[in-house]
């Protein structure tokens, strides 16, 4: 599903025209978007939870030559689907 398909289900399912469907898709992915670059969880109900995790330095080998090299540290996006969300695919 693409962003689209998310406007395009909004405009069918609640009536707005497509341009308000398109800003109100485009606001919350903004919203989402700032939260976690500015570091915070994100807790959906019945969906999941988003969380930023910190990533120290590590050791790493390259496979084709064998050399250690570092991976440097990073910050990666976790999703933890909730029990509703699991349940809802799985029930199918």
């Amino acid at each position: 599903m693409t962003k689209a398909d998310i406007v395009e289900k909004i405009y069918e399912k609640v009536g707005f025209s497509k341009k308000e469907s398109a800003e109100l898709v485009e606001t919350v992915f903004d919203l989402i978007k700032t939260t976690l670059e500015d570091g915070d969880k994100i807790k959906i109900a019945g969906f999941g939870n988003f969380v930023v995790k910190e990533k120290s330095d590590r050791r790493g080998r390259n496979p084709q030559t064998g050399e250690e090299i570092t991976i440097v540290a990073r910050k990666i996006l976790t999703f933890k689907p909730s029990q509703v969300l699991k349940s809802a695919i799985n029930s199918q």
